[in-house]
């Protein structure tokens, strides 16, 4: 069961700055040595709904979601955060405006331990090292990690670093957090918890969820809304009901006939 979570008081950070209530894409194209990676996406994600983003291999999801945290510059097109253009924005600044991320390849510090690495995430958005602290005991706790917080995170299994890079990314309870395929390599036991610990999120943390996910028992179950990619463009948007009967989105992504 999850437990409701109470975030530690920051009074140095300016919350001002997470408040944005959409994330947008407006006519996103990007290109590498000519060939188009994306290809005209527009899609919009609101807070407090998980929004999955789903297709084959090589669809264009990990550059999407590159752009939208400042790790890949857009050949052309907009990405608009709570109406605000982002163009020029490094990935600092979209971390710092309340777009956190994970990464498929967990991206932890694997010699520092378990706490410390929510720690020097709130360290880098300005928290005091006690109130860093104090996140990560709060927010490794929600995870369940709390028992393993002075462990290296590289001693950690693979299914509780993956729950490490979510604690890491809602210090501060960002406005959006982008979930790169956090089910990857997880039994169907797994799965079952990281379902309802993602889908706790958009109601505890006021934060919305952009989920990559090939998992589609993970993605069709949590996802208010799904938008999908096949070749670098979009070919179906809906709810998770309209997307498993949408033929195109059976032809491209679930390998059958139209």
């Amino acid at each position: 069961m999850i437990q409701p979570y109470v975030e530690p008081q920051a009074r140095t950070i300016d919350r001002s700055r997470t408040n944005a209530a959409t994330l947008e894409v407006e006519g996103l194209s990007v290109l590498f040595q000519g060939l188009a990676a994306i290809s005209d996406v527009s899609l919009t994600v609101n807070r407090h709904e998980v929004f999955g983003l789903i297709g084959p291999n090589g669809a264009g999801k990990t550059t999407l979601v590159n752009c939208l945290t400042g790790f890949q510059r857009p050949t052309s097109g907009r990405i608009l955060l709570g109406g605000d253009d982002t163009s020029g924005w490094p990935a600092a600044r979209f971390r710092e405006r309340g777009v956190a991320r994970t990464f498929q390849a967990g991206r932890l510090f694997k010699d520092m331990s378990v706490s410390e690495n929510v720690e020097v995430t709130g360290t880098g958005l300005g928290l005091g090292l006690r109130s860093a602290r104090e996140h990560a005991r709060a927010l490794l706790d929600w995870v369940g990690l709390s028992d393993k917080a002075q462990l290296p995170a590289g001693a950690l299994a693979y299914t509780d670093q993956r729950r490490l890079g979510i604690a890491r990314s809602l210090v501060l309870s960002p406005a959006f957090i982008l979930l790169d395929e956090p089910a990857a390599g997880m039994s169907d036991a797994e799965c079952e918890d990281l379902n309802e610990l993602v889908a706790a999120i958009p109601q505890l943390f006021t934060c919305g969820v952009l989920l990559i996910e090939h998992n589609m028992r993970v993605v069709m179950g949590i996802s208010h809304r799904i938008h999908v990619l096949d070749g670098g463009k979009t070919i179906a948007e809906g709810t998770p009901e309209e997307i498993q009967r949408h033929e195109a989105v059976l032809a491209a992504y679930l390998g059958m006939d139209a």
